[in-house]
């Protein structure tokens, strides 16, 4: 599907369909997750998901080692390490065309890159130059966990990054694990901020484990 598809299917979900039938937010064990790409097929199919989405860390490696990308409901993604107002942030891109040269830029050279997280934070990336080559690759871009980001406000946080073209923020995300104890602002912040700007609004589980949460 192409850019404009995927916008009309996101827009048209809501909290319901996160809590019970979409994920958009998964990562393998080609970045710092514990299932193979095989493995969370098989949940996928077994959970009956209406959409899905791998989105491991600064690499696309899980749509290449496996049949996934044969799936109908998946939707292509990826999450990068970004360096943002003395902040650790993540951008999703979904929809992306997983072999776009200007993504593949972007990409780890291996998996020490995807997986450890004191190597990540060494090679934090741009997130205007994130943002732009997400959109060269036909995707969208999306601020994962919002809640987690320290800024006196997030309204102009999430501003400054809406001109940079982001097109949407992850609303219906639990805050559970290490995230939970680092919750600078509530989901409905996040969702007035989401409507003011118009962002398109996403979620998902953010699993690591062997089990889809």
């Amino acid at each position: 599907m192409n850019r404009e598809e995927l916008k009309k299917i996101l827009q048209s979900l809501n909290e319901e369909d996160y809590k019970n039938n979409v994920d958009l937010h998964i990562h393998t064990n080609e970045s710092d997750g514990k299932m193979t790409p095989a493995e969370l097929i098989k949940q996928v199919n077994t959970r009956a998901l209406s959409f899905f989405s791998v989105t491991d860390h600064n690499t696309a490696n899980a749509y290449y080692s496996s049949n996934i990308l044969k799936e109908d409901t998946l939707i292509t993604g990826i999450e990068f390490d970004c360096l943002y107002k003395a902040n650790v942030i993540h951008i999703l891109g979904y929809g992306i065309d997983t072999d776009n040269e200007d993504l593949k830029s972007l990409y780890s050279k291996n998996k020490i890159g995807s997986s450890l997280l004191i190597y990540r934070m060494l090679t934090l990336r741009n997130p205007e130059e994130v943002i732009e080559k997400i959109k060269l690759a036909g995707g969208i871009a999306v601020l994962a966990h919002p809640c987690c980001y320290w800024t006196l406000s997030l309204d102009e946080f999430v501003r400054d990054l809406v001109e940079m073209g982001l097109d949407g923020i992850e609303v219906y995300y639990k805050y559970k694990r290490l995230r939970k104890f680092v919750k600078f602002h509530k989901k409905t912040t996040v969702e007035k901020i989401a409507d003011k700007y118009h962002l398109i609004k996403t979620g998902g589980t953010d699993s690591h484990g062997k089990k889809l949460l």
